[in-house]
């Protein structure tokens, strides 16, 4: 059994899924499979990942049978997950792999979620477009501060979790990336331990991103004001440098 499940949700990424699942392999030195989760049989990703997993048995192509998007993908992943942590990291190479060994100890010493915080002292966000930019910026901060999270990014996707806890928790979001959010949200509410390592986030490159702003702001919202209400959260002291 791994000690490690590494979800990766995929839509059309065809042969780039590949420089991802690179990225990670040569990275992570935790004993780990790698779910890569996408929405049809159809999906250009789905071909690639299968070559890969030929060479790579600890890569796993997963049709996702819940329901088409983001969220349905990300949550079948983590109920399919067989290791008792689980990182959420994005097929667009965004996001660092590198720090991927550092957020999986944090959730084996005792914290159920741990954010790549882009917010922190220490990190820092890359291009992208700057609404959603600033709007994630603004959610973060303000959450850290007010909501008392323990993490300055709750709402950054590239998190890793308890599986215990996401199972205890049970996820209700379905449509966009706000998954993250709502376990900050719900960690914070059942007195449980929150972390955060500082990240560089960077813009895709290749590719276009499937994130849609005025579609998910709704349930984003939603799960904002949960988080914001007073609750059992208290910060993380869990280390902040892990380079």
């Amino acid at each position: 059994m791994p000690d490690l499940s590494i979800v990766v949700p995929a839509y059309n990424e065809g042969s780039a899924i590949v420089a991802c699942l690179d990225q990670i392999v040569a990275s992570v030195a935790t004993p780990f499979e790698i779910l890569v989760v996408y929405d049809t049989e159809e999906d250009t990703t789905a071909p690639f990942v299968a070559d890969y997993a030929h060479a790579d048995p600890r890569v796993r192509p997963t049709l996702n049978t819940y329901g088409r998007g983001p969220a349905q993908a990300i949550r079948f992943g983590l109920d399919h997950a067989q290791a008792p942590i689980a990182v959420v990291t994005m097929a667009d190479g965004s996001d660092e792999a590198g720090l991927i060994d550092a957020m999986a100890q944090l959730v084996a010493e005792g914290a159920v979620v741990v954010a790549a915080s882009r917010y922190m002292p220490g990190g820092r966000q890359i291009g992208g477009p700057p609404v959603k930019r600033t709007l994630s910026r603004l959610a973060g901060v303000s959450l850290y501060w007010f909501g008392r999270v323990g993490t300055h990014d709750a709402t950054s996707a590239f998190k890793a979790y308890s599986t215990a806890f996401v199972r205890e928790a049970r996820i209700e979001s379905d449509r966009g990336f706000e998954i993250g959010l709502e376990l900050v949200g719900k960690a914070k509410h059942m007195g449980r331990r929150v972390a955060e390592v500082p990240t560089t986030w960077r813009d895709r490159t290749a590719g276009a991103s499937n994130f849609r702003v005025a579609a998910w702001l709704p349930t984003y919202l939603r799960w904002y004001w949960r988080a914001l209400r007073p609750g059992r959260g208290r910060r993380a002291t869990g280390r902040k440098e892990m380079r």
